[in-house]
C-alpha cells in the first residue's frame, strides 16, 4: 500500500462536496431566513445572554463560526455593535459550530442520495422562491453526507500506510503535533467543521487514536479564527479588537483543553464510550465548547479590557447613537416632543450622508482606495440603520391618538425627507461602484470629464447643504434657492453629456469603461440633486394646513 495507490480523486472530491454542501446549505438557510437575520442582530444583542443565543442561531444558519465572527467584526467596525455585544455573539458561535459535527456523527449517509433528490426536485420543479431556497438547503444537507461518505471510505485506507501509521503514532505520543495539524488544516480550508469531520472519519476508520483526535479538534478551534483575522486586517481598531477577542477566547479554551487532555479524554470515553466513534468526537466537541463558553461568560468584561490593552488606539467617538431614545414610548405623553426627537436623529443621519457624499468626491480624485471604500461602506451601513430605526419610530408615532395636525404633517414630511436623504446615500454607493469599475481596469477619465464631474459634485454638495437648511428652517425663500440650484445642476448635466459625446466623436475619450460609465455618473449626480430638492419640497409643503396647529385629530 502506497500513497499513490490511494483513491485521491475520491478523497479530494468527497471533501470538496462536503465543503460545498456546508456552504450551499448555509447560503440556502440565509436566503430562507432573509431579513430576519438582521432583525435578530438588531433587536436581541442588548444583553450578554441574548447575544450568546444569537451567536448560536447565526452559526447554525450559516454553518460557519468564522462567518459569524466576520459579521460581528463588520458590525463593530460600522459602529452598530459594541465589543461587549460582539463577545456574546462570538461565544455563541463557538457552541453553534458543534452542530455540524453532531449531524455528521448521526451516520445518515444511506439517505444522502434521497435528500439530494428531494432538494433537486424542489429547485427544478418549484415555481416559488422560498421552496427553491428550501431545496438549496436540502441539496447542501445531502451533499454534506454524500461527500463525507465518499471521503470516509477512501480515508479508511490510510491506516494501512506505514508512513501514516508513523505520523498517527507520533500525534498520539506528541499531542502538540496533532494540535498543529488541526490548526493548519482549519486555517487552510477555513472551516473547523470540515477539519473535525475529517478527524471523525479517521477515528471511525481506526487510522488515529482518540488521544490524537482531541488535540486535532482543539487545533481546529484556533485555526477557525483565521477568517476573522483576515477580515480585520487593514480595518478599524474596533474590528481588530473583535478579531483579537475571538482569537483570545479560542486560544485560552484550547490551552485549557490541552492541559486537561488526559482526564478529559478519559471522561468522554467513560461517559460516551458506548457510542459510535464519530459520535464520541462530536460529543467531545460539544461538551468542550459548551463548558468553556459558559465559563467565559462571567469574564467577558475582563476579556474585553484585556483586548483593549493589547490593541491600543482611539475608539469611535460614539458606539451608541442613542437609538434607545427611539424605543421610548414618549409619544403617548408628549407627541410633539417625540416628533422632535425623530428630527434630531434625521439630522444626525444627514451629517453622515453629507460626509459620505464628499468622500465619494475624494474617492474620485484619489482614483480609488480600499481603506476609503471600506469607510464609505461602513457609514452606508450606519445610514441604513438610521433609516430603519427612525422609520419604525415615526410609523409608531403616526398611530398615536391625539396628534395635532402639525404633528401629523411633520411626521409625513420627516418620513419623506428621511427617504430622500437615505436615497442620496444609496446613490453615493452607486457612484463609488462606477468609479471602481473604471479604476480596476486601469482606466481614467479625461481632464475635462474630471473637471465636469468635480463641478457637479460641488454643486450637489451645495444643494445638499441648502436642502438640510430647508429641512431645519422650513424657509420658503431658501427652498426657492434650492430649486434654482437644481436647475443649474440639470444644465450642467446636459452640458457634460453633450461634451462627452463630442469627446467620443473626436477620439479624445477612448476608455472602454470610462466612456460607458461617465453618463451613468453624471446622471446619478443629477438624480441625487433631485432627491435634495424633494427634501425641500416635502418640508415646505408638509407644513401647509388650513387648520390650527392646536386642533386635535380624533382618536
Amino acid at each position: 500500500m502506497t500513497l499513490a495507490s490511494l483513491d485521491w480523486g475520491m478523497i479530494l472530491g468527497g471533501f470538496g462536496l462536503f465543503m460545498f454542501g456546508i456552504k450551499f446549505m448555509g447560503d440556502g438557510l440565509k436566503a430562507v431566513a432573509g431579513d430576519r437575520l438582521k432583525d435578530l442582530i438588531n433587536k436581541y444583542t442588548s444583553n450578554r445572554l441574548s447575544a450568546l443565543l444569537i451567536g448560536i442561531v447565526l452559526t447554525i444558519i450559516m454553518q460557519s463560526s468564522s462567518a459569524t465572527s466576520a459579521i460581528s467584526i463588520g458590525l463593530v467596525r460600522a459602529g452598530l455593535m459594541t465589543l461587549e455585544q460582539a463577545a456574546g455573539i462570538i461565544l455563541g458561535a463557538t457552541i453553534g459550530t458543534t452542530v455540524t459535527s453532531f449531524l455528521i456523527s448521526i451516520s445518515i449517509e444511506k439517505y444522502a442520495m434521497f435528500i439530494i433528490f428531494a432538494g433537486c426536485a424542489l429547485i427544478c420543479f418549484s415555481s416559488r422562491t422560498k421552496l427553491k431556497q428550501s431545496g438549496n438547503v436540502l441539496l447542501g444537507f445531502g451533499l454534506i453526507f454524500f461527500g463525507m461518505a465518499a471521503m470516509g471510505d477512501a480515508l479508511a485506507a490510510l491506516k494501512e500506510l506505514p508512513q501514516f501509521e508513523a505520523i498517527a503514532l507520533k500525534m498520539s505520543e506528541q499531542p502538540l503535533l496533532a494540535l498543529l495539524a488541526g490548526i493548519l488544516l482549519t486555517a487552510a480550508v477555513q472551516s473547523s467543521a470540515a477539519t473535525i469531520g475529517v478527524i471523525q472519519k479517521l477515528y471511525m476508520a481506526g487510522a488515529v487514536s482518540f488521544s490524537a483526535s482531541l488535540p486535532f479538534m482543539f487545533g481546529a478551534n484556533i485555526g477557525t479564527t483565521m477568517t476573522g483575522i483576515l477580515a480585520a486586517i487593514g480595518g478599524s481598531t474596533e474590528g481588530k479588537r473583535t478579531a483579537a477577542l475571538h482569537t483570545t477566547l479560542n486560544v485560552i479554551s484550547t490551552i485549557f483543553g490541552m492541559l486537561l487532555l488526559k482526564p478529559y479524554a478519559a471522561f468522554i470515553q467513560s461517559v460516551f464510550g458506548n457510542l459510535n466513534p464519530m459520535m464520541q468526537i462530536a460529543m467531545a466537541n460539544i461538551v468542550f465548547k459548551t463548558v468553556t463558553t459558559l465559563l467565559f461568560v462571567p469574564f467577558v468584561n475582563q476579556l474585553v479590557a484585556f483586548v483593549k490593552k493589547i490593541i491600543p488606539g482611539e475608539e469611535k467617538e460614539s458606539y451608541d447613537y442613542g437609538f434607545d431614545q427611539l424605543e421610548a414610548d414618549v409619544g403617548a405623553v408628549l407627541p410633539s416632543a417625540a416628533v422632535d426627537v425623530a428630527k434630531q436623529f434625521i439630522l444626525k443621519m444627514v451629517d453622515i450622508v453629507r460626509y459620505n457624499t464628499s468622500e465619494a468626491l475624494t474617492y474620485m480624485k484619489n482614483k480609488g482606495g480600499d481603506e476609503l471604500r471600506q469607510k464609505i461602506d461602513e457609514r452606508e451601513a450606519l445610514i441604513n440603520q438610521f433609516d430603519l430605526k427612525v422609520t419604525e419610530y415615526l410609523i409608531k408615532l403616526s398611530q398615536k391618538p391625539n396628534l395635532t395636525i402639525n404633528d401629523t404633517n411633520n411626521i409625513r414630511s420627516y418620513l419623506d425627507a428621511l427617504k430622500n436623504f437615505e436615497r442620496v446615500g444609496d446613490l453615493t454607493q452607486n457612484l463609488i461602484e462606477f468609479f471602481e469599475m473604471a479604476y480596476e481596469k486601469k482606466e481614467d477619465f479625461t481632464e475635462d470629464a474630471r473637471a465636469e464631474m468635480e463641478a457637479m459634485f460641488e454643486k450637489l454638495i451645495e444643494m445638499f447643504d441648502v436642502a438640510a437648511e430647508v429641512f431645519v428652517t422650513n424657509d420658503e425663500a431658501t427652498y426657492e434657492n434650492l430649486r434654482r440650484l437644481e436647475h443649474d445642476l440639470d444644465t450642467m448635466e446636459l452640458d457634460a453629456r453633450r461634451h462627452h459625446f463630442r469627446r467620443m466623436r473626436d477620439g479624445s475619450c477612448n476608455g472602454q469603461v470610462t466612456s460607458s460609465v461617465y453618463c451613468d455618473i453624471i446622471g446619478t449626480l443629477e438624480r441625487m440633486g433631485d432627491h435634495c430638492c424633494n427634501v425641500g419640497k416635502a418640508t415646505v409643503t408638509g407644513f401647509t394646513s388650513d387648520l390650527s396647529d392646536d386642533e386635535i385629530i380624533p382618536a
